[in-house]
C-alpha cells in the first residue's frame, strides 16, 4: 500500500493525516434498519457498485508545540494485510512510538484502539497517557454487555480486541467527561451512541478550527441519509440524535471536518442541503 499522508495545519497546530489502511463492508451489512434495494440506490447515486464498500482507517497525529498527540491508533498489527499501517507510516515520518506523548481514543472499537498493543501484546506507545470517555472507559472495562454488539465475526474480535487493546492500558488512562479541555486547544465533545461513551474532537488555534467526527458517519452518504441505523451502532436512536447534533454544528460553523472513514485524507466541509447534509472535501 502506498503510504499515505497528508500536512495541514490548523493556526499553530501542525497536524497530519496518516492511514492506518483501508479495507471494505459488504453493502448488504452497513445498515440494519434500511432495504437493500434503497442502499444499491444510494451507492448507484456515488457510483458506488454493490459488493464490498470501500473505507478508509485514518488517524490523526497533532503537534501541539508542547506535546505530541496521536488521535486514534487505527486496527493495529494482525486484522488483515490492507490495515494495521500506522505504526509504519509514522515510522517513515521519522516519529518513534515513544515519541507520542498522549493518545486520544474516540470509542473502544477495534478499528480505533487496535493499535494500541503490538503483535506481541507490548504497549505501542509506551509513554504515553491514553485519553477516553469516561462514559466509554467504564462501559468497556467493567465487563461489557456484549449483547449489545451485532451476532458477526465483528463481535468476536471486538471481545478479543478489548482484552487484548484496552485492558492493558488500564494504569495509564485518563477518563475524562464530555466537554472537558485535554490540552489547550483540543476539547472533548459527546458523541454518544455509535457506542456508549463516543466522544468527538474540537481542535482551536490561532482563530482556527478543526472538528473531528471519528464514527458520527463511516461514509459520506450517511449525510444525506443522517436518521438511517449504522449496523454497527450499540444505541441506533441516540447515534442518530448525536450525528444531526454535530452534524449541524459542523456545518452552522462552517469549520473544517475531519472524518476519519471517508475518502483519505478525510478532510472537508459539511453543507447543509435541506433536512440532511453534504460533503464537500478539500482538494490535496
Amino acid at each position: 500500500m502506498a503510504k499515505k499522508r497528508y500536512p495541514f495545519k490548523v493556526g499553530h497546530f501542525e497536524c497530519l493525516a496518516i492511514s492506518d489502511g483501508d479495507f471494505a463492508i459488504p453493502h448488504d451489512e452497513i445498515f440494519a434498519d434500511v432495504a437493500v434495494s434503497r442502499v444499491e440506490q444510494l451507492l448507484r447515486k456515488h457510483n458506488i457498485k454493490p459488493g464490498g464498500v470501500p473505507i478508509e482507517a485514518t488517524c490523526l497525529l497533532v503537534k501541539t508545540g508542547k506535546k505530541l498527540v496521536l488521535l486514534d491508533t487505527g486496527f493495529g498489527p494482525a486484522f488483515e494485510p490492507s490495515v494495521g499501517k500506522l505504526m509504519e507510516n509514522l515510522q517513515a515520518e521519522g516519529i518513534k512510538p515513544t515519541d507520542i506523548d498522549i493518545v486520544i481514543l474516540s470509542h473502544g472499537h477495534l478499528d480505533h484502539a487496535g493499535g494500541n498493543t503490538d503483535a506481541k501484546g507490548k504497549l505501542a506507545f509506551p509513554n504515553a497517557r491514553f485519553i477516553m470517555s469516561k462514559k466509554e472507559w467504564d462501559f468497556w472495562s467493567w465487563e461489557p454487555n456484549m449483547a449489545l454488539l451485532r451476532e458477526d465475526g465483528f463481535k468476536q474480535a471486538q471481545i478479543k480486541s478489548v482484552h487484548k487493546n484496552l485492558l492493558p492500558i488500564h494504569d495509564r488512562v485518563d477518563a475524562v467527561d464530555y466537554e472537558t479541555e485535554i490540552l489547550p486547544g483540543i476539547k472533548t465533545i459527546a458523541a454518544p451512541g455509535h457506542t456508549p461513551g463516543q466522544m468527538a474532537l474540537a481542535l482551536s488555534s490561532g482563530g482556527e478550527q478543526l472538528l473531528c467526527i471519528f464514527d458520527i458517519a463511516h461514509y459520506i452518504f450517511e449525510l444525506e441519509q443522517p436518521d438511517w441505523y449504522f449496523s454497527g451502532d450499540i444505541d441506533p436512536e441516540q447515534a442518530v440524535r448525536s450525528r444531526r447534533q454535530v452534524l449541524n454544528r459542523a456545518a452552522t460553523e462552517n469549520t473544517l471536518v475531519m472524518a476519519g472513514h471517508f475518502a483519505f485524507p478525510g478532510l472537508g466541509h459539511i453543507v447543509k442541503d435541506g433536512e440532511a447534509w453534504s460533503w464537500q472535501p478539500i482538494k490535496p
